[in-house]
């Protein structure tokens, strides 16, 4: 997914874990010209959009009309969330049609309350799910396992890192290609990153592992550095800091956002570390984010512009 050993992939996150927060849907065409953006920005990977079911989550009951629509250009990956079997089967008749996604999110939780609430069974329930679904995916799909909650749950507290592991683990053996790592609620810190990061580092060095760190207090940008220093070279971000959980859904306190893009891919190239974005295209497309909304959103480079030390691509 990266070659120099400075270079970073950013999936940006903002059209599905960005907006399945929003209260009001964002209309199809919004979402496509958005999308469009980010492509112009030089992103690889992209999170379009999610099949959860359309009653439970509306934001993306346009799933399938969005990714008939969106620009298909080679080596850009688009990325769908499939929380159970069903939609899978929703992805399936989407490729099957010509719309669908390269790569799909697969979701487990690493508390059982969380489980319980966010996919509405229980663990093992969800590892039942998860083999199902690898079986109907078959190769068909690139798989990122989803390890949410994994520094910490809002119901029960601290979660044992060594669960966190086991699960990284069952994704591999169920063919993941990728395992994401997320701090749902933003409770991570750079030591319990690190710590997590490397383990999980020298337990399956080649696997890609994702960091997905959210800013609810403030320390997602401190967190991938932690785990960029970790070793981790792969990042999910929102433009803006949107995101979280779903609006209907009422854990979480304060900006359950995502990172921030913007800032996490300023200070990622003054560090010399590598995105492969365009800068200005990337600050066109944070001020469309801003459009689409309708307010200022959360990235402090949106307000302040790029270092000066950062020169655009």
């Amino acid at each position: 997914m990266t070659g120099h050993p400075d270079d970073v992939t950013i999936c940006e996150c903002f059209a599905r874990d960005g907006l399945q927060h929003e209260p009001v849907f964002v209309p199809t065409s919004t979402k496509v010209a958005l999308l469009d953006r980010f492509v112009a920005a030089g992103f690889t990977r992209i999170e379009a959009t999610s099949y959860s079911h359309p009653e439970r989550v509306p934001a993306f009951a346009d799933a399938s009309d969005v990714l008939a629509r969106i620009p298909r250009v080679p080596g850009v990956a688009y990325k769908a969330t499939c929380p159970n079997p069903a939609a899978v089967r929703r992805a399936l008749a989407d490729l099957d049609a010509g719309r669908g996604a390269g790569e799909l999110s697969f979701l487990v939780s690493a508390s059982e309350s969380h489980t319980e609430r966010n996919l509405r069974t229980t663990r093992a329930g969800q590892w039942e799910r998860m083999a199902e679904m690898a079986d109907l995916a078959g190769d068909r799909f690139r798989i990122v396992g989803v390890v949410s909650v994994a520094f910490g749950c809002p119901f029960e507290g601290a979660v044992d890192p060594g669960r966190v592991a086991a699960d990284v683990s069952r994704f591999v053996e169920l063919g993941a290609d990728a395992v994401t790592l997320g701090d749902t609620t933003g409770v991570a810190t750079p030591t319990t990153v690190a710590t997590l990061f490397g383990r999980l580092e020298r337990e399956h060095p080649d696997l890609p592992l994702v960091a997905h760190f959210h800013n609810t207090r403030g320390a997602g940008v401190a967190n991938a550095v932690a785990a960029l220093d970790a070793g981790c070279r792969h990042f999910d971000s929102a433009l803006g800091g949107v995101g979280g959980h779903p609006a209907s859904i009422g854990y979480g306190a304060g900006l359950t956002g995502n990172v921030c893009t913007e800032d996490l891919v300023c200070l990622f190239e003054s560090m010399g570390v590598r995105t492969g974005l365009d800068l200005d295209a990337l600050a066109a497309a944070s001020a469309a984010c801003e459009e689409a909304l309708g307010r200022p959103l959360h990235s402090m480079v949106a307000r302040a512009g790029f270092a000066p030390n950062v020169v655009p691509a």
